[in-house]
Formats: C-alpha cells, sequence, structure tokens
C-alpha cells in the first residue's frame, strides 16, 4: 500500500522539533523592544539626572546607539516590561527620538531582579550618598526574603548561623559593615535633609553623612522642625550638636528652640560665611546644575574677574 504524504512531520521530526525549540526558548535573546512599553522599576533608588555625564551619554548615544542592550524583565500584571538595568540608557535614546531599545527580556522575581537593579548600578561614578543608602536598604531586603539571616542591631553570630546578610553586603560592596548601616539610616531622613547630604538642596545647605546618620535617629516632626531652623539660621549642626539632638530626643525634650540656641552658638574654628538664598541666584545657571556645580562657576568667574582687574591696575 503506497504511504500517502500529508506534510506532517515525522513522530521523530516532532520530537526532536519540540526539544530544539525548548533549548531555544531557554536561550537570551537582544530583542527591539518599543521604549514606551518599558517602564521603570518600582522605587528605584538610582535617580536619572540631565547632567553633563547624561549629555555625553546622550551625545554618544547619537553617534553610536547603545553599546549593551538593556536588562528588563515581563511586567507580573502584563503592562509591557520592568526596567532592570539600562535606565540611563534609555532616557538617552527617548532624547534622541529613538522608538525601540534593544534589550535582553528575562524573568526574575522580585528579589532577583532587585540585586541584580542594585548591583547593575551601585558602581557608577557620582552616586549620590542616600541612592546608595536606598540601593543597600533594598538590597537587603531582597537578601532577607532569599533566607538570609538579617540583624542590624546585633553583632552575636551562632556558630552554626550564615554570615549575617549585612556582612555580605558590606564585603559585596567593598564598605565596612558599619558604613553601610551609615548608608541605610540616610533614608529614615526627611527629603530636605537628604537633599543637604547630597548636596542638591536648593539654598546650597551640607551636611555631612555622620552628622546626618545621629539626625536620623530624630523623628519625623523633630527633622522638620530641624529644617525650619536651618533655614532661619543659615547654619547646619555638627557631628557634635547632631550627637546632643539625638540624645534630647531620646529623652523627649528636643525643641525648636533648643536646636536653634544649638545652631547660634558659635562652632570650633567657625569661620565667617557668606550666604545667600539660591532663587537670588538661580536665574543665572542652567536649570540642570547643581549647587556644587554653580559654587565652582562662581569661584571660576571670580578668579578670571581678579586676574582682570590685576591686569588692569598693571596698566
Amino acid at each position: 500500500m503506497r504511504k500517502i504524504d500529508l506534510g506532517l512531520p515525522t513522530y521523530e521530526e516532532s520530537l526532536f522539533s519540540t526539544e530544539e525549540q525548548r533549548q531555544e526558548a531557554k536561550l537570551e535573546k537582544v530583542m527591539k523592544i518599543p521604549i514606551d512599553e518599558i517602564h521603570a522599576f518600582k522605587n528605584h533608588p538610582f535617580h536619572v539626572r540631565q547632567d553633563e555625564e547624561m549629555q555625553k551619554l546622550i551625545d554618544s548615544v547619537h553617534e553610536n546607539g547603545i553599546l549593551m542592550p538593556v536588562l528588563v524583565r515581563p511586567d507580573k500584571n502584563g503592562n509591557g516590561y520592568e526596567m532592570i538595568s539600562g535606565h540611563r540608557r534609555k532616557f538617552a535614546l527617548e532624547f534622541n527620538g529613538v522608538k525601540e531599545i534593544d534589550a535582553i527580556v528575562r524573568d526574575l522575581d522580585d528579589d532577583q531582579a532587585t540585586i541584580i537593579m542594585v548591583d547593575s548600578n551601585i558602581q557608577r561614578e557620582n552616586i549620590l550618598p542616600t541612592e546608595r543608602g536606598f540601593a543597600y536598604r533594598m538590597k537587603l531586603e531582597a537578601m532577607k526574603h532569599q533566607g538570609k539571616r538579617v540583624d542590624l542591631t546585633s553583632a552575636q553570630l551562632g556558630p552554626k548561623l550564615p554570615k549575617h546578610s549585612v556582612d555580605q553586603l558590606a564585603e559585596e560592596s567593598g564598605e565596612s559593615r558599619n558604613q553601610v548601616k551609615r548608608y541605610i539610616r540616610l533614608t529614615y531622613l526627611v527629603k530636605p535633609l537628604r537633599d543637604m547630604v547630597d548636596g542638591i538642596h536648593e539654598d546650597g545647605f551640607t551636611i555631612a553623612l555622620n552628622p546626618a546618620y545621629e539626625l536620623s535617629f530624630l523623628t519625623t516632626k523633630e527633622q522638620n522642625e530641624l529644617v525650619n531652623v536651618i533655614e532661619n539660621t543659615l547654619a547646619t549642626p555638627s557631628l557634635a550638636q547632631s550627637q546632643e539632638m539625638k540624645r534630647k530626643s531620646q529623652e523627649g525634650i528636643l525643641s525648636p528652640d533648643i536646636m536653634m540656641d544649638m545652631l547660634l552658638a558659635e562652632k570650633p574654628n567657625q569661620k565667617e560665611k557668606l550666604s545667600f538664598r539660591m532663587e537670588e541666584i538661580n536665574k543665572y545657571f542652567p536649570r540642570s546644575y547643581t549647587p556644587n556645580q554653580k559654587k565652582e562657576l562662581i569661584i571660576k568667574l571670580l578668579g578670571e574677574w581678579q586676574k582682570k582687574k590685576e591686569k588692569a591696575q598693571i596698566r
């Protein structure tokens, strides 16, 4: 009896094809995805700033495109994709009017996605202190969910317990355990104080990491009161003053008047300062300039003015 060929695959071909497709599906591929189908990672701690570094990336992308594909995962609710790594590249492409982006799509749970997101961004240059703090805090929570022991308050380790997650995080990030804890405490500051730590406060106030760590133990109400006192006195607390504020807060006796008295007291080695509100000079700078960039430009222009004045005197 003559065998009729219906154009259907043989049993062996079906098995091979199915296995081939199964293996192919496991391989990650670079795909072109519409940019408007990608949304930012939830609570992404690393802000995309349109600064000089970003302008260089925009120019590079305009000339060469992106050299590395971004990493995304399918949105769990079916709403496109969630960005894991590549927020700045996406911004640069959008700025250049590009509608699609090369991307690797990877199935990741929340904890895996968080750890990869932090690890792929934490080594970037010019990360703000509070960005680092939020990143460490998110990664620590993800490590906790993955079953690693987390303890930010106790230094005791049982003989059979795994390494504390905070110790592992410190080891992976190249920081000391205490430094990691200091950065994480910055996330408990109200935004105006965080801006002072990051050096981006609109009025140019700055607070160093160690005083900020102490201030993070103040209540939210006390922190907001402190912001008002700083704006009124044009002074920020030293480490010793911050430690005293923390002590008085824990005793329940910290008040705006006490803060005011502290900040008005002359600090050791205190030098006379010139202070003014940033809105008085903001109109002379590009909107993307940080307070530090404005300060550097002012000093540079004053230096040029001084040279011109000296030349005029010689004549």
